[in-house]
């Protein structure tokens, strides 16, 4: 999603450090006023189209749980939150999961070299008694 609000350069406006527009100053020219109402208008669109996009990319449910946000940013913060709760909830259960599996893999890979070890002297004893020419 961030791509393809990179591609439409409106990803600006979910940065945290973005700062408001000034109204211009009382004496300006009317250029000034003309390029800060420009300006504004701008990121109002930039920031409708940026709500617009996250939620449309969002499921059915996910979608009747942000739309009440007015903001694009505090739809992604709390996106952001979501996901990255997820992922250490996985990350969490993951590794857990392989500390299981590296306990019960180590009976198991001695049980199995022990095993290999055997066959491999049973193999070996059988060819000494064979003569050479039956290798």
């Amino acid at each position: 999603m961030l791509f393809l609000l990179t591609v439409l350069n409106v990803v600006y406006v979910l940065n945290p450090n973005l700062q408001p527009l000034e109204d211009p100053a009382p004496d300006a020219t009317p250029e000034e006023i003309a390029k800060v109402a420009e300006l504004k208008k701008k990121r109002e669109e930039d920031k409708f189209t940026c709500h617009g996009h996250i939620l449309n990319t969002l499921s059915d449910r996910l979608y009747d749980l942000y739309m009440s946000m007015q903001s694009p940013m505090e739809i992604w913060k709390a996106l952001e939150e979501k996901y990255n709760t997820e992922r250490q909830k996985k990350d969490a259960i993951t590794s857990k999961a392989n500390m299981v599996e590296d306990m019960d893999l180590v009976p198991m890979v001695t049980e199995g070299i022990e095993s290999l070890e055997i066959g491999m002297i049973t193999e070996l004893n059988i060819a000494m008694t064979d003569k050479s020419y039956n290798w």
